[in-house]
């Protein structure tokens, strides 16, 4: 009974940023890894950031500088700091996380997200 819920998305103006949250809830006993991906129509889905063991990132090439991956352990919550948004940023943008649930510890799966829309135009 692990649920992921993604928040933050809306419309920007080019340069502008908005900050996304990323929240498991349930029976979850550990995170190992978070990753944001996103998905544009008619383009392939990629992993824009990821964050092992709620401390270490990776970021795609495109985002780097720009995006900031962060976790707060304890809320078993991620988030993705997105600054100077550009038009090809725009996208769906999807959490995912391998999460081991107390029950069925140490296996665990990956979960995903609903999504949350993020649109950058003037």
């Amino acid at each position: 009974q692990v649920q992921l819920v993604e928040s933050g998305g809306g419309l920007v103006q080019p340069g502008g940023s908005l900050k996304l949250s990323c929240t498991a809830s349930g029976d979850v006993y550990r995170i190992q890894v978070m990753r944001w991906h996103r998905q544009a129509p008619g383009k392939q889905r990629e992993v824009v950031a990821t964050i092992s063991d709620g401390t270490i990132t990776n970021y795609a090439d495109s985002v780097k500088g720009r995006f900031a991956f962060s976790m707060d352990v304890a809320r078993n919550t991620g988030y993705l700091q997105m600054n100077n948004l550009q038009p090809e940023d725009a996208a769906a943008y999807y959490c995912t996380a391998d999460i081991s649930p107390r029950r069925t510890w140490p296996s665990h799966r990956s979960y995903w997200g609903q999504g949350t829309q993020v649109t950058v135009a003037s």
